[in-house]
């Protein structure tokens, strides 16, 4: 099971995400529950990265199944809402999926 861990602060704001595990839907290559979890957090990553000025902390498992994405407290507030905004999308459509594939991914907020 893919476990998505999102961490906000007491604002209501995203401070870090975690994703680990393997969906197992199917096997390697054949895994629309993994392949889209990753495209949509991947996807969420970059756009930050190329639409916004943010530096973000980014930890990768070497093999997958793990990723750690970290917001640094001291952005602009311009640009934290332009990364909070890009997060939360990501969010609902990780959501969506959990919404059709429960039994592999789940997502929990802390």
């Amino acid at each position: 099971m893919i476990r998505v861990k999102v961490k906000k602060q007491p604002s209501g704001k995203i401070a870090s995400f975690t994703m680990d595990g393997h969906a197992d839907f199917a096997e390697h290559g054949k895994d629309l529950v993994c392949a889209g979890a990753s495209a949509v957090s991947f996807g969420a990553i970059n756009a930050i990265f190329a639409l916004t000025d943010a530096k973000l902390i980014i930890d990768q498992g070497k093999d997958g199944g793990f990723l750690r994405c970290s917001v640094p407290d001291d952005l602009p507030a311009a640009t934290e809402e332009q990364v909070q905004l890009l997060l939360e999308g990501m969010i609902v459509s990780l959501q969506t999926i959990e919404r059709d594939y429960g039994k592999y991914i789940k997502i929990t907020f802390k």
